[in-house]
């Protein structure tokens, strides 16, 4: 394995426990405030998509490297 597969390995690592985090949120539901502000719930739903997305994709292109 060499640094850039390591590297796209721990970036998408990284983006799948962010992706867990926002899903932890979306089933517990607690109250988030943002200088006053309530974050809505469904911008969750796109955070944790979107990091979803970005965790798989870099492992895919990961395991493409890695041969």
């Amino acid at each position: 394995m060499n640094a850039r597969v390591a590297g796209l390995r721990i970036a998408g690592s990284i983006f799948g426990i962010v992706a867990l985090f926002h899903l932890l949120r979306i089933i517990t539901a607690p109250s988030v405030m943002i200088a006053g502000w309530e974050l809505p719930l469904w911008m969750n739903w796109i955070g944790f998509f979107a990091t979803t997305a970005l965790c798989v994709w870099l492992w895919v292109i990961s395991a493409d490297r890695g041969k």
